[in-house]
């Protein structure tokens, strides 16, 4: 999985191998040996790599998210995929528990559905949704009477 993600992190910003290897302190070719899997890179250079590419050692050395039957990179640190749910016949889904225990959702938690018809549906607890809406509320008034 180390090689792939290599591979894959790396198209993803449009890079050469030469540029991640200067970026890392290493040769193009101890580079490429990692990319084909031939080699692994020590703790302090997978360090370096996940830093870089703005995801944790883990998601580096472990991940192999897929959608279907597309692999896709690791995702951000703080970015999530859990991987795919179905719709039932009364529209229901369920939402995987890896999902549940990060956001702290629990049986009969209020969630808001939003959508946007380029980019799909997002779901937020009731309560923080509220929450930040009074704040933009507050925002906007105060910016309001700022302009008084």
């Amino acid at each position: 999985m180390l090689a792939d993600n290599l591979v894959m992190l790396r198209n993803l910003k449009g890079l050469t191998q030469e540029q991640v290897a200067e970026v890392i302190g290493i040769s193009r070719q101890s580079y490429a040996k990692w990319e084909q899997g031939e080699t692994i890179p020590d703790i302090e250079k997978c360090d370096k790599l996940a830093k870089f590419y703005g995801i944790s050692i883990d998601a580096l050395i472990h991940q192999n998210n897929a959608v279907g039957q597309t692999r896709i990179a690791p995702a951000p640190i703080g970015k999530h995929l859990w991987g795919m749910v179905t719709i039932g016949s009364k529209g229901q889904i369920v939402i995987p528990k890896a999902a549940r225990d990060t956001f702290n959702l629990k049986e009969g938690d209020s969630l808001v559905v939003l959508g946007d018809d380029a980019e799909g549906i997002a779901l937020i607890k009731s309560v923080d949704f509220e929450n930040k809406i009074q704040e933009a509320m507050r925002l906007s008034q105060q910016k309001a009477e700022e302009k008084e």
